[in-house]
This record gives structure tokens, sequence and C-alpha cells, in this order.
């Protein structure tokens, strides 16, 4: 849409959580001129970057009146992109080389991003907005605006909501024929903290990209044998990795769990496994939203939402920041968050309600008919760019820049092709030097560095 023509207006506006989206929210939505509060349940800023050692009563996840743990962190997490594509994009995600206690590698830890955003919260005094220790328990429309209500709080009345409260809490756990007679222990990787309970076991690890790559790793430094079942593999793979210590095989998917303990792989071989390990990713829950019946999850599928952020009959008082699974996942928080904030001002316009239902009709109907499963609509994979230049034209800010995708797209390859060395081998090169030149030429580093990241290589 055209930018409106009325006069740009101040909201008053709650922002579901101080993670990396309710960071850039709060700081979009302050730039734009809005009154920001911030609530979070945690002490700090940094949401699912916030590592605890702590893990819930139950493993699975499954329990919906088990006490939850809101990490899903594991100790040795480091990111499965390069630091220059992940940062914001005025706030460069560079190595701090004059603090020898900061992770200065490429693919830096869990720690390092966290440390990362407290330095971004600092720098834009986005603390100053945010109550800690303020957990929301409902948030609902009334009368034109929206109630937000939080734990030992009374009401408060905004005139909008923006959701940023993540969505990798609720894990999702894969069907496995069979698996409720299996007699062995099972686990989520939302749980998954180190390697010791494992030792010794023998353990099946469900999926094989990004944390099911990762633990499945980790496991293995102890364990007897680790099995991998890669969905993506060809049915009748069996494949022994000689790494890390010679313990490790990738298999198909699995046919069935048997009662005798043993899991059966499409591929026909069969173990005697002692624990299984779900790395199959999460569900979204919005457990305060109350819209009386308007929004639900289907498959996995947060309905209605105009191009994942505006629920076309509740916009633009209620927005969701930080849905669709993609690389750059900081700069579309940023992005997005420009353009809640400009809409809230009245600098951007958004359709009519039918007009973007309409839209909306019509992106589901282009999934079905290419043949893409409901729970796969926020996953945008190879379409990510065009979305985020489709909203940062809407917003009037710049499209993303091509390095950044450039990085993703060469990064993922080597994650695919070799998961053991990826984040510290790599061929990008002259990404990474045109990462800094970029930050350089928009002064966004005080000087261009005589060497970068060095590839172990």
């Amino acid at each position: 849409m055209a930018p409106a023509q009325n006069l740009v207006s101040s909201k008053h506006v709650a922002v579901i959580g101080a993670g990396a989206s309710g960071l850039i929210a709060a700081r979009e939505l302050h730039r734009e001129g809005h009154t920001v509060v911030v609530f979070e349940r945690e002490k700090q800023v940094g949401g699912l970057w916030i590592y605890s050692p702590k893990s819930e009563s139950d493993p699975l996840g499954l329990d919906p009146t088990r006490p939850i743990v809101h990490s899903s962190v594991y100790e040795s997490l480091r990111t499965n992109l390069p630091r220059e594509c992940m940062g914001f994009r005025d706030f460069p995600f560079v190595p701090c080389v004059d603090d020898f206690s900061r992770d200065s590698r490429r693919y830096p830890s869990h720690r390092e991003v966290l440390a990362y955003l407290q330095d971004f919260a600092r720098e834009f005094k986005i603390e100053e907005m945010v109550r800690f220790e303020t957990e929301v328990v409902r948030v609902e429309p009334v009368d034109g605006k929206w109630r937000v209500r939080s734990k030992n709080s009374e009401d408060e009345i905004f005139d909008a909501v923006v959701v940023c409260s993540g969505h990798y809490t609720e894990p999702y756990v894969a069907h496995i024929p069979g698996i409720k007679s299996w007699p062995g222990k099972q686990i989520h990787s939302h749980n998954y903290r180190v390697p010791g309970p494992f030792k010794n076991e023998v353990v099946v690890v469900i999926g094989n990209f990004a944390s099911g790559a990762d633990i499945s790793r980790d496991v293995a430094k102890v364990a007897k044998e680790v099995h991998v079942a890669s969905r993506g593999s060809e049915a009748s793979t069996y494949e022994k990795l000689s790494v890390p210590t010679n313990n490790l095989w990738i298999h198909s998917e699995i046919e069935t769990a048997c009662d005798d303990g043993s899991i059966v792989f499409k591929n026909g071989k069969a173990v005697h496994a002692d624990t299984v390990v779900y790395c199959t990713g999460y569900k979204y829950k919005f457990p305060f939203l109350e819209t009386n019946g308007y929004m639900s999850i289907d498959d996995n599928r947060v309905e209605p939402l105009y191009k994942h952020v505006f629920p076309p009959a509740l916009a633009p008082g209620l927005s969701f920041v930080g849905l669709p699974g993609m690389g750059i996942q900081f700069v579309m928080f940023e992005i997005q968050s420009k353009w809640v904030a400009a809409v809230l001002s009245g600098r951007v316009t958004l359709p009519a309600p039918e007009k973007m239902m309409e839209d909306l009709i019509a992106s589901y109907a282009m999934l079905e008919a290419l043949g893409i499963p409901k729970r796969y609509t926020h996953k945008l994979g190879k379409i990510q760019s065009n979305y985020l230049d489709w909203v940062a034209e809407e917003c009037g800010c710049q499209p993303v820049e091509p390095w950044r995708t450039q990085q993703v797209d060469r990064g993922y390859g080597r994650l695919v092709s070799n998961p053991e060395n990826y984040r510290d081998e790599w061929d990008d090169d002259d990404l990474i030097k045109e990462a800094y030149e970029d930050f350089a030429s928009k002064n966004l580093i005080s000087f261009l560095p005589s060497y970068f990241p060095k590839s172990g290589r």
C-alpha cells in the first residue's frame, strides 16, 4: 500500500516478550513515536537465548499441567548462521575483539548471542521500557482497544498489542507407530541440555537438521551408539559416519517401534535403543490470547494472519512479529517491526479487512496447489527474500542486502554437506568482506578490519 496521507499518531502499545523480536519491536515502535511497555516473564532480556540448565518434569513436553521451562538452548549450542548476517541492520553482530570474555568466532555460542542482545538493549535504552518478571496471562479486545492482564497486576488498557512471545517452547513430537508400547525413554530436544545422561546408551535421534545434527554429534561423544532417523533420506539410506567417535549411523525414517525395545527403520535395519530424542521442532501456542474464537491454530497454522503479521479483523490493534521460520530471523523481526510501527502511526495503511482475507485465502490455495502441508504455512524457505523485500517496500525501508541471503544459502549448504565442521570451515570469504565493507560504508563500524574471521580449512 502507498503511504497514508493522514497525520501520524502516537499509540500506547504493549509488547509481549523481551527476546530478540520484542527488543527490536520496542525500538521501532519507540522510534515511530509510540509509547511502549514490554512485558517479560524472565529477569533479563534475551528470550530463547537465555540458557538454563533446568529442564521440564515431562521430557516430551506433552503434559499441559507441567511447569514450563522456556529455554530450549543446550549447553554446546552455537549459531547455525554466520554472525554477519544475523545482526540487526544498524547494529552489526561483529566480534568484540577488545573483550576477551566474548566469543569472537564467526559461529559463536548462545552466550555471545545473548550478550549481543543485551548490548542492543543497553544501546537503545530498551530495558527502561521493560517490566521484568511480569508474565502476561490474558490479552483480549475491549471497546476498540486491548486489555492486558499480567500475574500479580491490575488489568491495563492499550491501543495495540504486538505479540513477540516466540515459538520454541511447545514441542512438536512426531508420531511413531508402536511408540506407546515401546519401553524406552523419550525426550524432546526442548529438554536436552548436556550429553552426560546418555552415557553408554544406544540413542535414536529423530531429525538431521540444525538441532538434530548438533545433538546427535554431542550425544555420540558419550553414547555407545547413535542412530539418526532422517526424513529427507532415501528409504534405503544406511550410512556409518566416522565422526565424531565412529559410532554414528544415518538411517531413513522410522518404520515402527516395538515392545521388545527395538526401533525398526524403513531401510529394514533394527536397533535396540535406550532413548529416543525428538529433534522435530515446535508448535505455535499463545495461551494468553483471547479473540472470541476469531483466531485459531490449525495443524500449526496460525490463522487468519495477513502476511504472517496482522489478523485482518483485528488489525492493526493486534499483530505478531517473528512467526515465519527463515534464515535471517533478526532482520525479519526488524522489518516486520518497522511495518507494524508505521501502520500503527498511520504513516502506512493496510488494505481493507476483506482484501486482506482475499489475499490470505489465495495464499492458502497456492500452498495447497503446490502440495505444501498446512503445517508449513509459516516456513518461507526459498521465498523469504521476496517476502522481506515486499514488507520492506510497504514500510519504506531498504530491501535486504543480497550478501545476507547469500550467506544464509551458502551456510545452509555447508551445514548439509559438512555438518561436523561447517561452523569452522567455510568458502565465502568474499561475502564476509562484502558484509564488513557494507557496515563501514554505513558508518556502523568505526574502521574496516585489516583481517576477517578465518576459515579453519
